[in-house]
């Protein structure tokens, strides 16, 4: 029978629209262009949210948070050449990030294409090396079997970003097609004897570890993987910016792999004579600069759980390979059953103990007047536990991240491909997406002005997400590099910051100064009962260039080496 969709002409913009929306599509995040109208008409009367923002970049970081809260395409429109540009470190952190996203970018005529028209670009040679597909739409009526392939392929296997052309042409030319059917994301779940194998491997061990990461996961999976862990009292890390994928105060948690990491946990990981890894890649940063687990054969056996096959025996070739996404793997390992004897349960109480230890805020001093650990301690009893805490990049990110205890799933959201600028858009992103979820965004002051005009967005829709600016007057992580290469030699991280505080009541928010540790917790009470976005502006010591290291320590150490 043929549908009514394919009997009633449809622009090629209306066509778009209406597959967004049988796909599940509430939510999308543009910058306006002419490009692209014929959509922005279809959208006025279209039951999604239009998220109207002030950079591509930060369109684009947005609907990658969303993505990567939901597990669905964060959906994303640009209009052509500078736009599709300014759009690509969002397309770029959902590559390594392993984030469902689809940026829709608009195109010249067909008929202009090939001619250097104005703002042309060939998107497959823009975007091939950092997206799943690129495809540009020429007809209409293949608008709803190409965007269906566009989800399915943003979430299959690895997931991550599509980019789809769009020429503007096509868009307002009109066709009779029939729409698609709603895509569905397929689950690979392991096999028994493979589970079995990993049961028996488990049981041999003295010192196993589980490390956990990646993307496609769930809160049901994420109980699912508590519950295993805790029935056979395994200790778990989560991988570099993924710790909302285990709760921090499970007895069986150890921590997680990022920047600085602790050092027993890794001399643990080391010492281990298992090692599962499940869901994640173990790329450069968890792995520690390629150091942690030999390449191509790692010393300990490997036993590595991934949802695209490709990523099995990539890096690292496994003494078992189990091809499943983590929520079916998570399932399966819940039903499990336990041994009676499991060696390796004090060694897991010490791990725990050892993160504790770790983690503690509250041993911490640092130069200055402004106690960043007495503040993580206000934020730990204050806030609630499902906190949202989004951040960019920066040496201020490793208070969230060794300080902060992630208690929920869908509660972090921080670049794994250390892009600048991503925790203002990140939690508007999340802000629009849970408006009664707590937002809270930590920035550093380089990091906050790669995207602080998103503040006006916040505004604008009324979200009332709060962010903690860490000022150092620096490119804090740069200068900390600088000084263990080349002592002494300040060259080009210097910077001339303005009042953050004028800067968020200029757009319409709330502004506090804090520059002593005991102005913190009034300023936090009445940022949150404001009701508006909030800027924090946190002065620090820029001696207190760490948590544990100053610049001078570092200037004097890589003298000494000298």
């Amino acid at each position: 029978m043929t549908s009514p969709q394919a009997l009633t002409p449809r622009t090629g913009g209306q066509v778009l629209v209406d597959q967004l929306i049988l796909h599940g599509v509430q939510q999308l995040f543009c910058v306006p262009g002419e490009s692209y109208l014929a959509v922005l008409d279809a959208l006025h009367d279209a039951d999604i949210a239009v998220t109207v923002c002030r950079q591509e970049g930060g369109a684009a970081m947005m609907a990658e948070a969303q993505g990567k809260l939901t597990g669905q395409p964060g959906i994303c429109f640009v209009t052509r050449g500078p736009g599709a540009t300014n759009a690509a470190a969002g397309v770029h952190i959902a590559h390594q990030d392993s984030t469902p996203m689809i940026l829709f970018v608009g195109q010249v005529a067909r008929e202009a294409l090939g001619r250097e028209a104005f703002q042309e670009l060939d998107y497959g040679a823009v975007f091939g090396t950092m997206s799943k597909w690129v495809v540009q739409i020429d007809d209409p009526a293949r608008l709803p079997e190409l965007i269906s392939r566009a989800f399915h392929v943003a979430t299959s296997g690895r997931p991550g970003p599509v980019v789809v052309a769009l020429p503007e042409d096509m868009l307002t030319e009109a066709c009779s097609v029939a729409n698609a059917q709603p895509f569905r994301v397929a689950e690979t779940h392991p096999g028994a004897t493979d589970l079995a194998e990993l049961q028996t491997r488990l049981q041999a061990a003295e010192r196993p570890v589980l490390i956990v990461g990646g993307s496609r996961w769930s809160a049901p999976a994420v109980q699912d993987l508590a519950r295993f862990a805790s029935a056979w009292q395994l200790p778990v890390f989560c991988s570099f910016r993924r710790q909302m994928l285990f709760p921090a105060d499970h007895p069986c948690y150890g921590g997680d792999l990022g920047l600085g990491a602790n050092p027993q946990l890794l001399a643990r990981i080391r010492e281990s004579d298992l090692v599962v890894l499940l869901g994640g890649r173990l790329s450069e940063v968890p792995s520690q600069g390629y150091t942690l687990l030999d390449i191509p054969n790692p010393r300990q056996p490997l036993v590595h759980a991934h949802a695209d096959a490709d990523e099995l025996g990539r890096l690292y070739r496994p003494s078992l390979a189990l091809h499943a996404t983590p929520q079916a793997l998570a399932a399966a390992l819940a039903a499990l059953p336990a041994p009676e004897q499991r060696p390796w349960g004090a060694q897991t109480e010490a791990i725990h103990a050892d993160y504790l230890r770790w983690s503690d805020p509250a041993a911490i001093r640092i130069p200055g007047p402004l106690q960043m650990g007495e503040v993580m301690q206000h934020l730990r009893a204050e806030l609630p536990a499902d906190t949202i805490f989004c951040n960019g990049a920066g040496n201020f990110a490793t208070w969230v991240h060794r300080f902060w205890p992630f208690h929920h799933y869908a509660s972090q959201l921080a670049p794994t491909s250390g892009s600048m600028g991503y925790g203002l858009p990140a939690g508007v992103g999340a802000k629009r997406l849970w408006p009664e979820r707590e937002v809270v965004v930590f920035a550093g002051d380089g990091d906050f002005m790669m995207h602080g005009q998103e503040f006006a967005t916040a505004v604008q829709y009324g979200l009332p997400l709060l962010v903690v600016l860490l000022d150092n007057a620096m490119y804090g992580t740069i200068r900390m590099h600088q000084e263990r290469e080349y002592p002494g030699r300040v060259s080009a991280t210097a910077l001339k910051n303005p009042d953050f505080c004028a800067y968020a009541r200029a757009f319409g928010g709330h502004g506090e100064r804090v520059e002593r540790t005991e102005d913190f917790a009034p300023a936090l009470a009445r940022a949150r009962a404001s009701g508006l976005p909030a800027v924090l502006h946190c002065l620090l010591d820029p001696e207190a260039i760490t948590p544990t290291g100053t610049l001078q320590g570092l200037r004097q150490a890589a003298l000494a080496r000298r």
